[in-house]
């Protein structure tokens, strides 16, 4: 199979209301979207959301790195384009990762085949830091169906600990709860929220240091009363493997804009499986495509998926969706009919563009 032409597209996506990391606060989603056709005539897409502050990768960076590659690959067969992306994918992982997520689609990978209706509960992000609007949020979350709570702690470790209780206080056992730090504590602070924290209700503890300080994040796994689990830290099997020899990390996070793709993710969430771990999917930041390709694997559960509450969350953040038939969320979970597939809304599409560069395979090559 070749590759005709391959179209990028640089988004601005508004968020329904502001969502809050240790990092940033991000007010709307900057997704490089990858559209890549045959010489069928063929199109498919890939997503890569570069998410300013989580790495050393910037969206206008990422935007170039897709356009030397872009050019490059434009007449190529897709497995030596696919080939070409994963030998440049350190220098830009996530979007090497989009470009290679568009060829797989186009390749028409049978892992977004589903063959049968799929439902996948989701966690939600929670919002609320006043004592006063804890109760409300809550109720407001499990009237919602979500299940599975994620709070944001990393800032100061003893007013973290005292939200964590009121948020845990006021589910009262109807929800769990997943912690996370986005790298913001020290290796002291990491530790003494660790040693403070009350286990009851809490699923989870996440990243709690940055993301190449392997050390910090061991000290602090080392004395945690709940698993911990890296996300910033893992872009591949060899950190999986490192992973997996640190005691008390008992869960890893994966994203596919951070594995390469399709293929490399599922054997990622089957390796941390292997090892005696519990694999977590999803990437809050990403838009409807990369929520759904997630998802796509997320659904094999122990045969390379996930068992637990999803972080593919994204497309309920943004106002507006890219897709002709949107995904479908009720009861805290994302529910896909047998033999879904999104299909571009090019008007949304449009209207959400920042920037738009295509690149066409000579005639001789085609």
């Amino acid at each position: 199979m070749r590759i005709r032409s391959l179209t990028l597209h640089l988004l601005k996506l508004p968020l329904s209301e502001p969502y809050h990391v240790s990092y940033r606060v991000y007010e709307d989603f900057d997704p490089i979207m990858v559209e890549v056709e045959d010489t069928d005539g063929r199109i498919s897409w890939g997503e890569g959301h570069i998410s300013p502050g989580y790495s050393d990768e910037t969206v206008e960076g990422g935007f170039v790195f897709c356009q030397e590659l872009a050019a490059r690959m434009a007449g190529m067969e897709t497995s030596d384009a696919k080939a070409l992306a994963q030998s440049r994918k350190a220098e830009s992982p996530v979007a090497a990762s989009g470009l290679i997520c568009a060829i797989e689609a186009l390749e028409d990978n049978p892992l977004l085949h589903l063959r049968d209706d799929v439902m996948l509960p989701l966690l939600t992000p929670f919002h609320a830091t006043k004592p006063a609007d804890i109760p409300g949020e809550v109720e407001r979350r499990l009237k919602e169906g979500f299940r599975t709570l994620k709070v944001k702690v990393g800032k100061d470790w003893e007013n973290d600990l005292i939200r964590v209780a009121q948020v845990r206080d006021a589910a009262a056992g109807r929800a769990i709860i997943r912690l996370d730090a986005n790298r913001g504590f020290s290796r002291e602070d990491g530790v003494r929220f660790a040693e403070g924290l009350d286990p009851m209700g809490i699923e989870l503890f996440e990243q709690p240091c940055a993301s190449k300080d392997w050390e910090a994040n061991a000290a602090v796994a080392s004395v945690s009363k709940v698993p911990v689990m890296l996300d910033e830290s893992i872009y591949g099997l060899p950190d999986i493997e490192r992973a997996g020899k640190i005691r008390g990390i008992g869960f890893v996070k994966l994203k596919i804009k951070k594995m390469g793709g399709l293929d490399d993710l599922r054997a990622g969430l089957a390796r941390i499986r292997a090892l005696g771990m519990e694999p977590v999917l999803g990437d809050g930041v990403a838009a409807d495509i990369g929520c759904w390709m997630e998802a796509c694997v997320a659904r094999l559960g122990t045969a390379g998926g996930i068992t637990n509450a999803g972080e593919f969350n994204g497309f309920l953040k943004t106002r507006a969706t890219l897709l002709e038939n949107p995904m479908t969320f009720s009861q805290g979970a994302m529910r896909l009919p047998a033999g879904y597939m999104p299909r571009i809304d090019r008007t949304s599409l449009e209207a959400h563009r920042r920037e738009v560069w295509r690149a066409i395979a000579p005639r001789q090559s085609i």
